[in-house]
């Protein structure tokens, strides 16, 4: 009887993402793996870097012959206000580990909380991906995403939708609102003017317009913006990201003028179609938190939450970190944002979001 074959060792280094030839072996193994997502590409912790200013560190796993056989994208999140992680993917809701084997978790995990602690980074997240370690703590219940495929046309799309919400769509195509796309500088300007007033709305500081112009830059013809426009006036967009098949919509919203016209139920139902006639077949609603209204909204459009899994590590006598708007302790600040004019809001906000990764 011959003896079991033993397990070939796995190297590991952190990839040069200047390399154009390892960006696209990586980009290959992450489109061929079953769970790989648009965090996971090289083009998301580029943007990412470039854009808030935050350090990447993209660690490979591969065996003697140099085939990959697990990726881990690591951003160093770093902040005045709310310490020092590493995340994975920072800035994404996906990301975590993607490998082959249970021993290429096991190596991406060890070496990623090495080289946390080596940062002095207080904690680690992970957004899925299968579990680093029994040192991790597991979180289920905060988020949920939402997925569903598709209608293969607009009339069947419209019957997808519950009753309710079919309505509110029924009565945005009657309003006089004009729909674009694109990818140009114009139209990140009329996106970002719209995201960053919509979440002044909300109390919470907007990302720096840099990280939207990199993740374009960076993804290409894979990246690019919808506009909902009323009378020449952007009222609604949301800049989406396609990936295998899966459209992303993934920063969105619109004006305060934008809800008695409808332009939001506007901007996804074209969104819709935009990304059927780009080949996609199925919609990714992005994550929200549980029980918040954002979270219903998405059900009123006929996707079912399900919760996504993160992981969390805390180092010795440290503690975790929570920057969820939802904290109790932030109310204050977040009353007080929600009144700050709105350029003086665009002007402070990135300085705090490029720490929340």
């Amino acid at each position: 009887m011959n003896a079991p074959m033993l397990s070939q060792p796995i190297g590991l280094h952190v990839a040069n993402l200047g390399d154009p030839i390892e960006r696209a072996r990586i980009g290959a193994f992450v489109h061929d793996h079953r769970e790989g997502t648009p965090f996971h590409l090289p083009a998301w912790s580029i943007a990412v870097e470039k854009g808030c200013g935050q350090k990447a560190h993209y660690l490979v796993a591969e065996k003697g012959n140099g085939e990959i056989v697990g990726v881990m994208p690591l951003t160093h999140c770093k902040s005045p206000l709310f310490g020092s992680v590493m995340a994975s993917a920072g800035f994404g809701v996906g990301g975590g580990i993607l490998a082959d084997s249970h021993q290429a978790v096991t190596v991406l995990a060890e070496a990623s909380w090495a080289l946390a602690e080596k940062l002095g980074c207080g904690s680690m997240e992970v957004r899925g991906g299968p579990l680093p370690g029994p040192e991790w703590d597991i979180e289920k219940e905060r988020y949920q995403g939402f997925v569903r495929p598709l209608a293969a046309d607009d009339e069947a799309e419209m019957l997808a939708i519950p009753r309710k919400q079919r309505a509110e769509v029924r009565k945005s195509l009657g309003f006089d609102l004009e729909v674009a796309t694109g990818c140009h500088l114009a139209d990140a300007d009329e996106h970002y003017a719209v995201y960053a007033e919509m979440v002044r709305n909300l109390g919470t500081p907007v990302f720096p317009r840099t990280l939207f112009s990199e993740v374009l830059r960076e993804f290409g013809k894979s990246a690019d913006i919808l506009i909902v426009r009323h009378r020449g006036v952007a009222v609604s967009s949301v800049l989406s990201l396609y990936w295998n098949g899966t459209v992303y919509p993934y920063w969105g919203g619109g004006t305060a003028a934008a809800r008695p016209l409808r332009a939001n139920d506007r901007m996804y139902f074209e969104l819709m179609r935009h990304a059927r006639e780009r080949g996609c077949t199925r919609f990714d609603f992005g994550r929200s938190k549980t029980g918040t209204g954002p979270a219903a909204y998405k059900k009123t459009w006929g996707f079912e939450p399900e919760p996504l899994t993160y992981y969390e590590r805390i180092a010795g006598g440290g503690k975790a970190r929570d920057a969820s708007p939802l904290n109790p302790k932030y109310r204050l600040q977040i009353a007080v944002w929600k009144r700050l004019p709105l350029w003086l809001a665009n002007r402070a906000g990135p300085f705090i979001s490029k720490g929340l990764g």
